[in-house]
């Protein structure tokens, strides 16, 4: 088994979420608003990016 190794792993970020977004990325599913798993893994992966870079310098 491989193992996953990523860097600063164990620290601490903070994304703004509406409730509705936070729910949504656990697995439950908005039919009315399938947008919403969508918009809150793009800001999840916003904050990843900008964490990164932040990181680099």
């Amino acid at each position: 088994m491989n193992e996953v190794k990523v860097p600063n792993g164990n620290e601490k970020i903070k994304i703004e979420l509406t409730m509705k977004e936070a729910i949504a990325l656990t697995g439950i599913r908005f039919n009315q608003q399938p947008e919403l798993l969508i918009e809150a893994k793009k800001k999840l992966m916003h904050t990843i990016e900008e964490n990164k870079k932040m990181n680099i310098h």
